[in-house]
C-alpha cells in the first residue's frame, strides 16, 4: 500500500521528524485559506503517486494570494502522468542550502534491510544509484538489533555529510529505520531532506510503502487505504482485490501469478510496446475475476491492446475462456483487440472453447504478446 505524501509526511512528523507545515486542499479557496495560515511563500504540490512532479507542473511556488490561486487552478484538476490531481498539499516553503538523500528499504541480495544516506538529494535517486553508485552510502541492518547509532553515524560520514549537520541527519535516519520497522514498510524515503541556513534538516517530501499482508498489524496505516488509491482504477482494483499498478504505456496486461505478469511486462518492452499496468488477477482467477479483469483494463483510455497470458495451474484454462468470452459478449463492439494464451491445466478445452470472433488467439507467449505490441502500434498510428 502506498502512502500519499500528506499521508507519509503525518506519521513521520507523529515520530519526531521535522516537516514543514502543511494542509490538504481540494480547491482553489482551500488552497487560499491554506497558504494564509500557513504564511506565504508556499508550495502547492499535487497529490499523485507518480516521480517527477515538479518537471510535470505539478509543483509551484507562490509568493501571494494571486498566486497561490494560479497555482491551484493550475495543478486541480491536471492530468499527471495518467493521474487526475485532485488533492494538493498546501505546504510551508522551505528556504534551503543542501539538498539530502535518506531512505530504508529491503536489499533482497543481501537478504538484510538497508539504510542509505546521499548528499544528491532532490533528483531520481535511482538515476544517481545507476550514474554514481559511490555517491550512497549503505548500511545493511540485522534485523534483530536494529540500525545500532555506530551504523548511522558511519552512513552519515561515508556519505560526507556536514559534521554540524550531521547529528541531526544521522538522527532523522535513525527515526527512519525504525519507522520501516515499526509500520511494517516496505520502503521509506525523505527525497529531499533539506538543509536550512540555520542548519536546520526538514523533510521536504516523504515517501512510505507499506506491506499490505501486513496491514492486520496496522490498523492506524490500514484506515489510510482507501484514501491513498491514485485513481478510479486503483479504487476498483482494491473493490476487486486485485494486484495492480498502473504503468505509462498503452498495452494492457492481465495474467495470474506475478511471476507471469513481470514476464509478460519485460517481453512487452524487449518487443518494442509499452506496457500500459501490472494486473496480476491470482491463482484461482474463475471467470468473474477475468471479467472484472478485463473491465478494468478496457477503463483505461490508454490501453490500445490486450494481452491474456494465463498459464493452468490451479485455474482451468476453460474457466478462463468462459469469462473471457463472457466478458466480451456484453459489448456491441470490443473497445480493443484481444489477444489470448492459455496454457495449462485444461488449456485445449479453453481454446475450443475461445470465440474467434472476439479475441486473437496465439500458441506461444512470444507471439501473443507481439501481436498485442502490433495492435497497439497500429492503433496509435
Amino acid at each position: 500500500m502506498k502512502l500519499h505524501e500528506y499521508q507519509a509526511k503525518s506519521v513521520f512528523a507523529e515520530a519526531g521528524i521535522p516537516t514543514p507545515g502543511s494542509e490538504l486542499a481540494e480547491s482553489a479557496e482551500e488552497v487560499v485559506s491554506a497558504a494564509e495560515t500557513i504564511g506565504y511563500p508556499v508550495a502547492v504540490k499535487a497529490q499523485v503517486q507518480v516521480g517527477g512532479r515538479g518537471k510535470a507542473g505539478g509543483i509551484l511556488l507562490a509568493e501571494d494570494e494571486d498566486e497561490a490561486r494560479e497555482a491551484a487552478d493550475s495543478i486541480l484538476g491536471m492530468d499527471l502522468k495518467g493521474y487526475t490531481v485532485e488533492r494538493v498539499l498546501v505546504e510551508e516553503a522551505v528556504d534551503f542550502t543542501d539538498e539530502l538523500y535518506v531512505g530504508v528499504t529491503m536489499d533482497r541480495s543481501a537478504g538484510r534491510p538497508v539504510a542509505m544516506v546521499s548528499r544528491k538529494g532532490g533528483v531520481n535517486i535511482e538515476e544517481v544509484a545507476e550514474e554514481d553508485p559511490d555517491a550512497i552510502a549503505r548500511e545493511h541492518v540485522d534485523p534483530s538489533f536494529g540500525l545500532h547509532p555506530y551504523q548511522a553515524r558511519r552512513a552519515i560520514y561515508d556519505a560526507g555529510i556536514d559534521r554540524e549537520i550531521a547529528g541531526d541527519v544521522s538522527s532523522v535516519l535513525t527515526t527512519l529505520y525504525d519507522l520501516w520497522d515499526e509500520k511494517d514498510a516496505s520502503d521509506a524515503e525523505i527525497n529531499p531532506l533539506m538543509v536550512t541556513g540555520e542548519g536546520e534538516v526538514i523533510a521536504a517530501d516523504a515517501v512510505m510503502n507499506i506491506d499490505e499482508d501486513a496491514l492486520f498489524r496496522q490498523p492506524d496505516l490500514a484506515e489510510m487505504e482507501e484514501d491513498s488509491y491514485t485513481d478510479d482504477l486503483e479504487r476498483k482494483a482494491g473493490e476487486y482485490g486485485f494486484d495492480y499498478v498502473r504503468l505509462e504505456g498503452n498495452v494492457g496486461i492481465i495474467g495470474n501469478g506475478a511471476g507471469l505478469v513481470m514476464t509478460t511486462l519485460d517481453l512487452v518492452d524487449y518487443y518494442g510496446g509499452e506496457p500500459a499496468n501490472f494486473l496480476d488477477v491470482g491463482g484461482g482467477a474463475k471467470a468473474e475475476r477475468i471479467t472484472n479483469a478485463l473491465d478494468m483494463v478496457f477503463s483505461d483510455e490508454n490501453v490500445e491492446s490486450v494481452v491474456f497470458n494465463i498459464f493452468g495451474g490451479i485455474t482451468r484454462g476453460d474457466e478462463v475462456a468462459k469469462g473471457i468470452n463472457d466478458a466480451l459478449s456484453e459489448f456491441d463492439e470490443i473497445p480493443k483487440p484481444v489477444v489470448v494464451r492459455l496454457a495449462g491445466t485444461n488449456a485445449e478445452e479453453g481454446m475450443e472453447i475461445l470465440n474467434a470472433d472476439l479475441v486473437q488467439v496465439e500458441e506461444t507467449l512470444e507471439e501473443a504478446v507481439q501481436r498485442a505490441v502490433e495492435n497497439a502500434q497500429e492503433a496509435g498510428a
